[in-house]
């Protein structure tokens, strides 16, 4: 039943309010996502075999699209050589559909797999990234399998020089035409891409999106995420610019181009926004309308379909401001232009590319233009013209409600072209934050710093398990106290100082790698650095192997250095520091050598190091223990630095406070009570705590390790006198025989 018109005490109809308008501004926000190695860009590598079938069905595009296939076929014997997928491009017509389907149905798996990543990790951001990558490569494949078979046309040129004349003719004419047509092909095979993703959009990925992370919620950045998924549904999506002639005239509106063209975008941009600003007033900003007509249905609750119902106010309404929409085309003298727009479209399929569209469209409206257009049509001979005349006819002859219905439409399809092109803008834009890793090496290096997005079919991630993934690393470094008096003594006694540290202590680590799952990551003079890389899958034990492994060090040391001092030589002193980072090391090439950089590194180095005053101080009354640290009382309270803290570590193992909380998770740490011998440091006393516990190195094979927990105590640096205890600890993997001797003569005691 239709609504009755709204009439005021004085009998005129009530005038409705303007519609309120939606604002659709496009945007897209990649959160939660690491940078790649350039620090800019994210890092991304999709599916060899995606790659390769995508490289593959575009080419056979092209080859369609510019009508290569009889050209390609006719190649001489060298286009057997390069790879397969390039050599099956031509002739291959009858097997179109069937790879057609292949390369949408890899195009599908490959979405939805990034898209149940995204669930997984509970960030839509990684779906974007994929979706973002997934243009991007195939927006550049495009220009470069053009170019591939353009060159593969010139050198097939080549070979029939001086040769069979006439066919050689021939198909110089033809590569040439296919050459002018590189925008027409590019265009048509872009829109077969968008047809597909199109397609798969609405048939799969929306529901599944929808299934997996439902229906937008109601926070504006989860409607912002959400709404990007709008970019990728744009019939702009694989132009360069967006002003595509025939692009806008099957399915937005076909605009000026030239200079001197009153229908050009931003001038009727213009005259859009003015037409907004008189109904809404003269004070709304230009983002705001912009936002407005970014959604088209704005258009239409404005104008409405050029049809408006009279016996509503707001049809009455709608009638009321399309009539000044109308006024307004015509005032700037562009609804001519506006109309001929539209009756030139059935023309282009006739006469274009022969004629550009728009010399087609300005003939329906410029005698002298039509006249221009008549005898381009003329020359061609099997042309006629009777449709352009017919379309002259029809645009003269277009009045009155039919003008109306044109203007309504216009501003509904100029708004559509409005928001695709302000999506093209802004995907242009965050394609410029995605790094399409191309080279082994950039996917090597990011891979092993964690950035690298790495899109795989499924098939492909059985063959890249989970287990690959770092988790968090451990570094040890064994320090050698004094290395340049021991290498001055070595010289003045005749000895060899590179023999001597490479068999008493680089050789003997390096057979120690293997068997802790640890690996070199520096070599210095003084100094070895090693690490343990803590995967995926794996038994969570890197803190605990390293401590092993550190004691095993200490001891081989040791050894030597007996059979050293019966050789009256001197032996080797070290301090050994174990850092844990809860997270993956980043790494740099230097050429094909990998770098670790990582801040256990730097940490690490601190702990396995010795002040020397302390260790004037501390070395004849440490005891059984051989790690301390000590703060200044003349420094700071309170202080973090590491620069007021005095370290002594002279053939023992340090720990910092992530290292010793990990190894309690790792392995049970038993509170230890023994009896230790009286040598004990004073400053000691009953300010440590010890604790036991049980390394798995090997089946059947396990070592004990005793840690000491001691807080560190305020001194004076002068006698190295207790002033008080503070709140910091430090921890040590004791490494002094005597303690362990002592613990397993409590247990003896216990059997």
């Amino acid at each position: 039943m239709p609504r009755l018109p709204i009439f005021r005490i004085g009998g005129s109809p009530e005038k409705p309010p303007l519609p309120d308008l939606v604002a659709a501004t496009p945007a897209i926000a990649l959160e939660g996502l690491a940078v790649g190695v350039d620090n800019l860009r994210h890092d991304v590598a999709l599916s060899p075999k995606f790659v390769e079938r995508a490289r593959a069905h575009i080419t056979r595009l092209i080859v369609r699209y510019g009508e290569l296939e009889g050209l390609l076929a006719a190649e001489a014997p060298a286009r057997n050589q390069g790879p397969a997928w390039l050599r099956n491009a031509a002739g291959k017509v009858d097997r179109a559909p069937a790879e057609q389907g292949d390369f949408k149905s890899l195009l599908a798996e490959l979405h939805l797999s990034a898209l149940n990543r995204a669930k997984k990790e509970e960030n839509i951001s990684i779906d974007l990234l994929a979706r973002l990558a997934i243009t991007k490569f195939l927006r550049s494949e495009m220009s470069q399998q053009f170019a591939q078979l353009l060159e593969r046309c010139r050198l097939m040129l080549k070979s029939y020089d001086g040769i069979r004349q006439e066919k050689s003719v021939e198909y110089r004419e033809r590569v040439a035409t296919f050459q002018v047509r590189k925008k027409i092909i590019l265009r048509k095979t872009g829109q077969d891409l968008f047809e597909t993703l199109r397609e798969i959009e609405k048939g799969t990925l929306a529901r599944t999106r929808r299934s997996l992370f439902g229906e937008v919620k109601a926070g504006e950045g989860d409607r912002a995420r959400f709404g990007s998924y709008g970019l990728f549904v744009n019939r702009l999506l694989f132009s360069e610019d967006g002003r595509d002639d025939y692009l806008c005239a099957e399915h937005y509106v076909m605009l000026g181009n030239w200079e001197r063209d009153p229908d050009r975008y931003p001038r009727l941009q213009d005259v859009v926004w003015g037409f907004v600003r008189s109904l809404y007033g003269a004070e709304t900003s230009g983002e705001t309308i912009d936002a407005w007509m970014c959604a088209p249905e704005n258009a239409v609750a404005l104008v409405g379909t050029g049809t408006p119902d009279e016996s509503i106010p707001e049809g009455l309404a709608q009638k009321e401001r399309l009539a000044k929409w109308v006024r307004l085309l015509e005032d700037e003298q562009v609804m001519e232009c506006v109309i001929a727009s539209y009756h030139a479209v059935p023309l282009l399929s006739e006469y274009a590319p022969r004629i550009n569209p728009q010399q087609l469209k300005n003939a329906l409206i410029s005698r002298p233009e039509c006249d221009r257009v008549e005898r381009m049509i003329q020359e061609h001979g099997r042309l006629s013209p009777s449709s352009l005349y017919a379309a002259v006819g029809k645009v003269a002859g277009c009045r009155g409600a039919e003008r109306a219905k044109v203007a309504a439409r216009f501003l509904q399809d100029f708004s559509q072209y409005h928001r695709d092109l302000r999506r093209l803008e802004t995907l242009n834009a965050a394609l410029d934050s995605v790094n399409l890793a191309s080279t082994e090496k950039i996917r090597e290096l990011s891979r092993m710093n964690g950035t690298l997005y790495e899109f795989l079919l499924a098939e492909e991630q059985q063959q890249q398990p989970e287990e690959d993934r770092v988790l968090r690393h451990v570094v040890l470094k064994a320090d050698v106290r004094d290395s340049t008096r021991l290498t001055r003594t070595l010289m003045e006694k005749g000895l060899n100082p590179a023999s001597y540290f490479s068999l008493n202590f680089y050789d003997p680590v390096n057979k120690l790698l293997d068997k802790y799952g640890a690996q070199k990551v520096f070599l210095e003079g003084d100094a070895i650095i090693l690490a343990i890389l803590e995967r995926a899958g794996e038994p969570e034990l890197a803190v605990s192997r390293a401590c092993v492994l550190a004691r095993e060090i200490i001891e081989i040391v040791r050894g030597y250095n007996e059979l050293m001092r019966r050789s009256s030589m001197p032996g080797l002193e070290l301090g050994v520091g174990i850092t844990l980072q809860e997270s993956a090391p980043l790494y740099l090439l230097d050429g094909e050598r990998q770098i670790m950089i990582s801040e256990a590194l730097n940490e690490s180095d601190r702990l396995s190091s010795c002040n020397k005053h302390t260790r004037k101080i501390m070395e004849s009354q440490a005891g059984p223990f051989h790690v301390y640290a000590f703060q200044a009382a003349d420094r700071e309270e309170g202080s973090n630095s590491e620069d007021f803290i005095l370290s002594f570590n002279l053939g023992g193992i340090r720990l910092n406070q992530a290292a010793f909380q990990k190894l309690e998770q790792e392995i049970s740490l038993t509170p230890l009570s023994v009896k230790l011998p009286a040598s004990i440091a004073a400053s000691d006393k009953g300010e440590y705590r010890l604790f036991s516990g049980t390394v798995p190195v090997d089946r059947d094979i396990f070592r004990k390790i005793v840690v000491r927990e001691s807080r560190i105590p305020r001194i004076m640096t002068d006698d190295f006198s207790v002033l008080g205890w503070t709140e910091r600890t430090y921890y040590e993997i004791c490494t002094d025989p005597a303690i362990y001797a002592a613990l397993e003569k409590k247990k003896g005691a216990r059997a």
